[in-house]
């Protein structure tokens, strides 16, 4: 497996900018949002609840995920009306040009300390990169697990979001091989690949000008089975994407 290009908390918003992302270990990652490791470990047992997703087009069974949205403008979030997740197909090939409904992250889990601090943090590195500004946020907590022997963390493959950031926190590998993250340039022949391994490791993507993916998990032993848990936030200047 490749390291990942770590780089401390203190240069995050600068090296998104100039590379198009940004990678924090874990002990950055709790300096990046000013938040304790406890605060953010109370989020975790919400993703031992997250329902089947109902539109894998592969007819898969290997994902889970919850989906809520906000809109975020200095310390202010406001969660918004329940909606549905959409995407163009010039974006997502496989699961794009119609509405994904999710059910929503669940209320115990938005009303925790540390999820607004995640939220607000987020907005600041948008706001670095496209100036200051509302954000409309979506989150989506994710399981991909090895219940069809194979799990496909993008099942779209590489690709960008439509958004201005997306983060991806890694919260759990349990007993799984692969997940690489690969990053590109999205009109240039530089990328790289690395392996996130470390719980609440953070990978921030400047995402008009990167293409990602990760590559599909395997069970270190099929009859135990694994899984790969992170936590997916986009920000989107000028509202939410729909059709």
């Amino acid at each position: 497996m490749f390291p990942p290009p770590f780089c401390p908390a203190s240069q995050a918003d600068e090296r998104l900018a100039r590379e198009g992302c940004a990678v924090l270990a874990p002990e950055a990652t709790l300096a990046y949002l000013g938040q304790p490791l406890a605060a953010l470990q109370a989020l975790l047992p919400f993703w031992n609840d997250l329902p089947p997703d109902p539109h894998l087009k592969d007819g898969g069974r290997y994902r889970r995920r919850r989906h809520s949205c906000w809109m975020v403008e200095g310390e202010s979030c406001q969660l918004q009306p329940h909606r549905a997740h959409w995407q163009s197909l010039d974006y997502n090939a496989l699961h794009g040009g119609f509405e994904r409904w999710f059910e929503p992250i669940a209320p115990a889990m938005a009303a925790l300390p540390a999820w607004e601090a995640i939220l607000r943090r987020l907005a600041r590195s948008a706001s670095h990169l496209r100036g200051t500004q509302p954000w409309a946020v979506e989150a989506h907590p994710f399981r991909i697990d090895t219940t069809d022997g194979i799990g496909r963390p993008t099942p779209e493959g590489a690709h960008r979001d439509g958004v201005d950031l997306v983060a991806v926190f890694l919260l759990a590998r349990v007993g799984i091989k692969g997940g690489e993250t690969r990053v590109f340039d999205a009109d240039g022949p530089r990328g790289q690949r690395f392996t996130l391994t470390e719980p609440w490791s953070l990978l921030l993507l400047d995402d008009p000008r990167v293409i990602h993916e990760a590559t599909p998990i395997q069970p270190l032993d099929a009859a135990a089975g694994g899984h790969r848990d992170t936590l997916v936030i986009t920000l989107r200047s000028g509202g939410f994407q729909g059709p």
